[in-house]
């Protein structure tokens, strides 16, 4: 008999996990709970959402709720639905305990990272931003505290030097699904025992702000080319050249030596000290930063040589 699942998510990380248990043979996917689709650009046309469409595609019954803890007509509605598993997948909002409730097993969270650690939002480009060589995904059944939960299983996943914060969402998105459904099946069958948190070692993160998106030439260049790479594209970094804006897409470290860059060490912060074939070395506080993709104000994506080049900019030209 299929295991009879509702499942929750927004972004289109979930994407290919709930492609999957619609086609899985094991499952049948009764509804999808989403986030209600937010206008967009400057139209301020509501697009709907992937995940949205996907349900509708498959003849899927879709829930959204401006906050289900406080929407008694749709928590009726998942109640007579009689599930076996909630699954929640970057849903967007807090489960009250009545809908933790509801289904006859559990319900069982997907969360971005190797729990205690980074608990909270924004794990994904978080440990990016820390420097991290490894992260994770964890399976978890839901608690009220954030993250919480008792861990059900868990997946590491390598974090190499250049990878973005794009990458590390394929990489986490293609996982997924075997997680949870090992996970869902290791409850029904009694073969899986989750077991608690050790909360000493609980670590939290924070959604990013606009401030973090400035780039401060002032740090160190391995600091900044992990904040480049873990926002990229999303909550893309900038820096400023004749008060144009210039978005910084992709970077990488390159230690100060001496009898290539800044001899006398005269150079500031944010200073261009050399234009090589593949990018543009930039001063940092502590070694530099050569910059290799960029976005200008106005402009498509483009090597940051071509920029310059196109731009007339030279050694000794500084960023703002």
């Amino acid at each position: 008999m299929a295991i009879k699942i509702v499942f929750f998510a927004t972004p289109d990380i979930a994407l290919e996990t709930f492609k999957y248990f619609i086609e899985s043979n094991d499952y049948e996917v009764l509804a999808l709970v989403t986030q209600k689709a937010k206008a967009q650009n400057r139209g301020k046309k509501i697009i709907e959402r992937n995940i949205t469409k996907m349900a509708k595609e498959n003849n899927i019954a879709v829930f959204e709720p401006d906050k289900i803890s406080k929407d008694p007509e749709i928590i009726k509605k998942l109640k007579d639905l009689k599930s076996d598993f909630f699954i929640t997948f970057a849903f967007g909002q807090i489960l009250s305990q009545e809908v933790i409730d509801i289904p006859k097993y559990a319900t069982i969270n997907l969360h971005a990272s190797l729990l205690p650690k980074y608990r909270g939002a924004n794990p994904i480009a978080q440990c990016i931003m820390d420097g991290n060589k490894k992260t994770g995904i964890t399976t978890m059944k839901t608690a009220l505290e954030l993250d919480a939960g008792d861990i059900c299983l868990q997946d590491e996943i390598e974090i190499t030097d250049e990878m973005n914060v794009v990458e590390l969402m394929n990489e986490i998105s293609s996982k997924s699904p075997k997680l949870l459904d090992m996970t869902l099946k290791g409850i029904v069958n009694n073969t899986l025992k989750p077991y608690c948190q050790d909360d000493s070692k609980a670590t939290f993160c924070k959604k990013m702000t606009k401030e973090q998106k400035e780039i401060d030439w002032q740090n160190d260049a391995i600091n900044l080319h992990n904040k480049i790479r873990a926002m990229y594209k999303i909550n893309t970094n900038h820096t400023k050249f004749n008060n144009k804006i210039i978005k910084v897409l992709k970077t990488c470290v390159v230690e100060n030596k001496p009898d290539e860059y800044d001899k006398n060490g005269a150079c500031v912060c944010g200073e261009i000290i050399k234009i090589e074939k593949d990018g543009i070395v930039v001063k940092c506080a502590h070694n530099c930063i050569k910059l290799i993709t960029v976005k200008p104000e106005g402009k498509g994506e483009m090597k940051a040589v071509d920029w310059a080049r196109g731009a007339r900019i030279d050694k000794g030209a500084k960023f703002e």
